[in-house]
């Protein structure tokens, strides 16, 4: 299958838009069309209804969908494997959530895997924690990053790093009781944050943003006057500046960082070079 048709097909789910599509792939319309003719001619089925103007998938466009994912995913992998040379012999893929890249000490640490591992050649993807499962098992992804570890006992995991979030604030001298004067920025950290966030009844109201990144969550507070729970790691530099201030009487969140990989990965002496490498000051199996 050519792989173009598929790139082709997942930007126009993308889109909705054939003519978006066209754009961002520097195409022509009439090219992203063929292309999609060829790949419902090659599979049997329609991947897309349009019906004016309103472009939206198929079931079997819904279907395939996933499977495109990781097909392209899985040939990205190949052609950095296949291109590796006698300087870099080896690859690892790491996933995240996209927060995560956002901490301080995650460059750091991929530095200290360079220092101690020569040859190695990293790809650093990003991934919803909800698809990090599947990831794992179809080695799409070797090694994660991830607060939540999937409860799977062919999982392995160690836990690297220990942190806080902390409820945050343009004012300084702010306290619990002010919060109800303050928009709320509300970072999706997961499900058990989810719950402890809704236990704190002050902060019960709609986000004036709502995000999965800590970067655009941080700027906003740092620019207008609101509150949210922010990762320590995130903040540790803009609340030492003075530029953020911690809410009074708000309770902390401890949270803990985590690696997971499959035991059946066939990289287990290259993933267990990288679990050498020290990620922070706290290192222990759970």
């Amino acid at each position: 299958m050519d792989t173009e048709l598929l790139k082709t097909f997942l930007e126009v789910t993308k889109t909705r838009h054939f003519g978006r599509a066209a754009d961002n792939l520097y195409l022509t319309q009439s090219a992203v069309s063929f292309r999609i003719r060829q790949l419902e001619s090659q599979l049997g089925n329609p991947l897309f209804s349009r019906q004016r103007g309103n472009v939206h998938l198929t079931p079997a466009g819904e279907r395939l969908q996933p499977y495109a994912e990781a097909i392209l995913q899985t040939w990205g992998r190949a052609k950095q494997d296949v291109a590796l040379t006698d300087s870099l012999n080896s690859q690892i893929s790491v996933g995240a959530s996209p927060m995560f890249w956002e901490f301080d000490g995650i460059s750091e640490w991929i530095n200290r895997i360079y220092a101690a591992i020569p040859g190695l050649a990293l790809r650093l993807e990003s991934v919803p924690r909800q698809s990090m499962a599947k990831r794992l098992f179809d080695k799409s992804v070797d090694i994660s990053l991830t607060c939540e570890p999937p409860r799977i006992e062919s999982m392995q995991v160690k836990k690297v790093r220990e942190f806080q979030l902390q409820l945050v604030s343009h004012r300084p001298n702010c306290s619990l009781a002010d919060a109800k004067d303050l928009p709320l920025v509300y970072l999706d950290w997961g499900t058990r944050f989810s719950v402890e966030h809704s236990r704190v009844i002050e902060l019960d109201k709609t986000p004036i943003l709502h995000t999965h990144s800590s970067k655009m969550a941080q700027e906003y507070i740092l620019n207008n006057p609101s509150m949210g729970y922010l990762p320590s790691p995130v903040v540790a530099q803009s609340v030492e500046d003075g530029l953020l201030h911690l809410v009074d009487g708000a309770p902390v969140m401890e949270q803990q960082l985590y690696l997971v990989w499959s035991e059946d990965n066939e990289k287990t002496e290259l993933i267990s070079s990288m679990l050498d490498v020290p990620f922070s000051s706290v290192i222990e199996r759970v």
